[in-house]
């Protein structure tokens, strides 16, 4: 099993930034690739970033390349989304989520986080 939490939402403004962190614990975080996902009110689920077991390799939905960096650190068994230039579009709930293979699609992965509140206001 793997536990993951969530933390690093909250309310900003247009334009501005926050950084989402996820803490594993249980199996060897080292072993899992990494994504964060969203959902917004009324929506279904979306692909936000994935990253590959080692850090080197990641994947990113069209919406948010370029604002977007996911990166990981393995000594601390967390993940990072970095958001930059937030748009109100963004507002949503984000969740991490880990899977020996990964992917972009939210089936892909066994475990997951409560998630997280990210709110832009415009």
């Amino acid at each position: 099993q793997v536990q993951l939490v969530e933390s690093g939402g909250g309310l900003v403004q247009a334009g501005g930034s926050l950084r989402l962190s996820c803490a594993a614990s249980g199996r060897t975080f080292s072993s899992y690739a990494m994504g964060w996902f969203r959902q917004a009110p009324g929506k279904e689920r979306e692909f936000v970033a994935a990253i590959s077991w080692s850090g080197g390799s990641t994947y990113y939905a069209d919406s948010v390349k370029g604002r977007f960096t996911i990166s990981r650190d393995n000594a601390k068994n967390t993940v990072y989304l970095q958001m930059n230039s937030l748009k109100p579009e963004d507002t949503a709930v984000y969740y991490c989520a880990a899977d020996l293979d990964g992917g972009d699609q939210d089936y892909e992965y066994d475990y997951w986080g409560q998630g997280t509140q990210v709110t832009v206001s415009s």
